[in-house]
């Protein structure tokens, strides 16, 4: 049989990408090395809960557009988010905003906020930032930083803050209102009944194989302009998506990017109708093993009897774990543009999502991505 895409992978972009190219009337096959669809954003029922089972999905967006297409495949709730900061036995509200600054310090009017904030800064003489310590002081101040950065951000990372690079923290979010949305987008929610069934509509009446990866189930490669891919079935493909590891695909034959992986441990409480009260909490100290945990069940204003929970924890990436987000640093970035190179002698194969293209996308950019390739290759077709 003959296909017009192999698309590898059925996340977000994976699936916009197959459901856009099929409505147009192109054949395309998905292949997931997962046991099942949706990538990141699958999500399960446990215990009559929609479980999101890699880590917190908030569809968030400023564009109209994107708000209107997602909507297409299911209805959106109002959920805000409005996350919680632990520091030990304190809690803090985030975004860094006037609750927060109310509960650290005993204010109650921005001027006297920016005012602390200002005093913090001055005192440390920080001109020129070193590191991501010395850039996060110098933003804002010895509080903040040591109670709701420092911490989180080292088991994120995985490296005290002192041997970070000051780019990655380009500025903090530091809002001067009683405001506790984390998102300034108009557009914010989660679908009701979970995100899977975003992708199953999307991947309708389209032939999918999951527990497959692209290594074992692709026979042989093109060779030149004009040739063809073949699965192990004879199948052939004119052109493949690939939404997986960039150097993976290359065999990391200019050498590994680096990437931050997650642990996930979940736990279910039947029973407890309410075990933190909010849909996450962030553990900003740094003796805490895990950066949050998380109780589903309030993204969905549940009412259930029982509850779950996840507990995430950030791990150095290896081979053969689940990259999650990458590493982007000034030696990864050199090594992706290599590998951007390597990837134009290879005409017959996209590169799309976050580990395609090296890059963390929030889910709307994920979308808009995905829909100016559908429109590129329409072009390029036509």
């Amino acid at each position: 049989m003959k296909y017009d895409y192999l698309i590898v992978g059925s996340g977000l972009f994976g699936a916009v990408f197959a459901y856009e190219m099929n409505r147009k009337g192109r054949k395309v096959l998905v292949i997931d090395k997962r046991n099942h669809i949706a990538g990141n954003i699958y999500t399960e029922s446990v215990l009559d809960i929609n479980v999101h089972k890699y880590g917190a999905h908030i569809f968030h967006t400023s564009d109209e557009r994107i708000w209107n297409y997602i909507g297409q495949f299911a209805s959106f709730n109002h959920y805000i988010n409005s996350p919680i900061a632990r520091y030990r036995d304190e809690l803090y509200n985030l975004p860094f905003n006037m609750n927060t600054f109310s509960k650290m310090w005993g204010i109650v009017t921005p001027a006297e906020a920016k005012a602390e904030i200002a005093r913090q800064i001055e005192a440390l003489h920080i001109e020129e930032p070193e590191n991501l310590e010395e850039q996060a002081l110098s933003l804002a101040g010895k509080d903040v930083y040591e109670k709701l950065v420092k911490g989180y951000t080292e088991k994120q990372w995985g490296r005290d803050c002192k041997e970070l690079p000051a780019f990655i923290i380009k500025r903090l979010p530091l809002r001067f209102t009683y405001d506790n949305n984390y998102f300034n987008d108009p557009y914010q929610g989660i679908p009701i009944g979970g995100y899977t069934q975003i992708v199953e509509k999307m991947l309708h009446g389209i032939e999918v194989k999951t527990g497959v990866s692209y290594q074992e189930y692709i026979e042989s490669a093109p060779v030149g302009d004009n040739g063809m891919f073949t699965d192990k079935q004879g199948n052939i493909f004119s052109k493949v998506l690939y939404t997986g590891m960039i150097d993976e695909f290359f065999e990391y034959r200019l050498g590994h990017l680096e990437y931050r992986a997650l642990r996930f441990e979940q736990e279910e409480l039947p029973g407890c109708d309410n075990y933190q009260g909010n849909a996450v909490v962030n553990y900003t100290d740094r003796e805490t093993p895990y950066t949050r945990i998380i109780e589903h069940k309030h993204f969905e204003f549940g009412k259930q009897t029982d509850t779950v929970i996840t507990r995430e924890y950030p791990m150095e990436w290896k081979p053969g774990e689940e990259p999650y987000y990458p590493v982007n640093n000034e030696k990864n970035n050199t090594l992706f543009a290599a590998y951007r190179k390597l990837a134009e002698t290879q005409p017959q194969v996209l590169f799309g999502g976050r580990l395609g293209a090296y890059q963390y996308y929030d889910m709307d950019k994920v979308i808009e991505a995905a829909l100016q390739m559908v429109e590129e290759e329409t072009v390029r077709a036509d």
